[in-house]
């Protein structure tokens, strides 16, 4: 049996034909003919089983035949964010897996320690959209540039907020203790700092600012790790 593909069409419902990208995956890579089945996603929440109907020099026409409502697996709102690592790799890596493991929202942050100070975006909005399509999941997360620290603890003034550090001179609670004592429904914000961790200086604005201070278990960990650490944290505590 034929396994069924899926495609990324933000606005699926509303047109006939997919994006050339993935029209050109489909015409020149995957072969798809009149007749062949896909599976379409437009991001937001829904799956639509359609059929082929044109597949030619590089165009890919396609018919509704079901809409298929899909609901998020995990409550509230999880909302990563860090400062990016210094190989751009790892930070690539870092989003796949969290695309395929379920949250909201990513932020990138410029800390004082960053040994990165700017992202190829379009290159992670790839990533996220190839993980989505792969882990066949229903809603994009929203991704945010650099942002400065401070800044954007300024933005980010309500809430359930925490910032993961390593410093034994700020008390810290273990985030998914803390976690796991919230209603699930509840939106959530963590903060993961670059290698070498956020200053501490950094680490007592936020705590200052409302953020808790809070450690992610004991072992040491790599930024990208401790990312998806912490994504994987909030979503357990969240699973519906």
């Amino acid at each position: 049996m034929k396994e069924t593909r899926y495609f990324y069409v933000p606005d699926a419902e509303v047109r006939q034909e997919l994006p050339s990208e993935e029209a050109a995956h489909a015409t020149k890579v995957l072969r798809l003919k009149e007749g062949d089945e896909i599976m379409l996603m437009d991001g937001r929440g829904t799956f639509y089983r359609a059929e082929v109907t044109l597949s030619a020099n590089h165009h890919c026409m396609y018919h509704i035949m079901e809409s298929l409502p899909q609901q998020r697996l995990w409550e509230g709102r999880i909302h990563l964010a860090m400062a990016p690592t210094k190989m751009n790799e790892r930070t690539e890596w870092m989003v796949e897996k969290a695309v395929e493991v379920g949250f909201n929202e990513i932020s990138f942050l410029n800390c004082q320690f960053s040994e990165r100070r700017s992202l190829k975006m379009e290159r992670i909005q790839k990533i996220v959209v190839a993980a989505a399509k792969q882990s066949r999941a229903a809603f994009m997360p929203d991704i945010h540039d650099l942002t400065k620290f401070k800044g954007f603890i300024d933005s980010h003034s309500e809430g359930n907020r925490f910032i993961a550090h390593c410093y034994d001179e700020v008390p810290r609670i273990n985030l998914f203790d803390r976690l796991c004592q919230l209603p699930p429904s509840d939106d959530v914000l963590v903060l993961v700092g670059p290698e070498g961790d956020f200053s501490i200086d950094e680490v007592r604005y936020a705590v200052e600012s409302g953020f808790i201070s809070v450690d992610l278990g004991k072992s040491r960990l790599r930024t990208e790790t401790a990312g998806l650490s912490a994504v994987m944290m909030m979503q357990l505590a969240k699973q519906r």
